[in-house]
């Protein structure tokens, strides 16, 4: 039987050891785009439970937290456990135009959904000029 070495495989699985060991919040890549007249923001969260997602709206900070708890496996050895557990956590700072009164949040197959309105006084509007004639006689 042969084997072939795989350096970079190794490499890679070293550094996702020492990266899961960090301490602190995990990461939660996300999509954030603007449609129309509101913003809409997509987090991957897998295996994250929608019960544990909190976010919050402080003046111009959003904030989303959500926690993954780790699988309950007792007498098990881990041959390879690469799906983090922990908390993860984003914050965006939000600016003054946005409605944060009336955000809205859903979750679907890991994945969280939040539309961000905009708010009135920041949506774009026309001007309209005047024109003053004044007649001379």
């Amino acid at each position: 039987m042969t084997t072939s070495s795989d350096p970079f495989g190794e490499l890679d699985r070293l550094a996702s050891s020492l990266l899961r060991a960090r301490p602190g919040p995990r990461l939660m890549p996300v999509d954030l785009y603007r449609e129309a007249d509101r913003y809409i923001l997509t987090a991957d969260l897998p295996g994250v439970e929608p019960e544990s997602v909190d976010i919050d709206v402080d003046g111009q900070l959003l904030t989303i937290r959500a926690q993954r708890t780790a699988p309950r496996t007792e007498g098990a050895k881990w041959l390879v456990q690469e799906r983090p557990a922990g908390t993860y956590l984003r914050q965006f700072s939000i600016g003054e135009g946005v409605d944060s009164a009336n955000v809205s949040a859903s979750y679907d197959n890991s994945v969280l959904s939040l539309v961000i309105p905009v708010s009135e006084k920041a949506k774009p509007r026309k001007i309209h000029v005047l024109s003053q004639h004044s007649t001379q006689e």
